[in-house]
């Protein structure tokens, strides 16, 4: 298993930032990847970010220029920095990691319980 934990949410104006981490922990053996998506009311889960094992990252095209994830190995933690932030980004914001645990050969895609981010004047 698999347990991610996401931090940093918050109420912000248009135009602020803001942080958020997730930490990957349990019987892991490898993440090769670690992700962000947002899902607002009345929508449906998009991707907002993604980060591989070789550091390649990939970002949905109305956060570019805005939005950077990162991530920390050694914490098996990935980071969203938030920056120009918009109403529009408001949304619940989950974490993904696709891992391989101590227990099964092929990777799995988890998921955290999601923080919520609003942007409002």
């Amino acid at each position: 298993q698999v347990q991610l934990v996401e931090s940093g949410g918050g109420l912000v104006q248009p135009g602020g930032s803001l942080r958020l981490s997730c930490a990957a922990s349990g019987r892991i053996f490898r993440i090769n990847a670690m992700g962000w998506y947002r899902q607002a009311p009345g929508k449906e889960r998009e991707l907002v970010a993604t980060i591989t094992s070789s550091s390649t990252t990939n970002y949905a095209d109305s956060v570019m220029g805005r939005f950077t994830i990162s991530r920390d190995n050694a914490k098996n933690t990935v980071y969203l920095q938030m920056n120009s932030l918009k109403p529009e980004d408001t949304a619940v914001y989950f974490c993904n990691a696709n891992a391989v645990t101590s227990t099964y050969y092929s990777s799995i895609n988890y998921w955290g319980q999601g923080t919520q981010v609003t942007v409002s004047s």
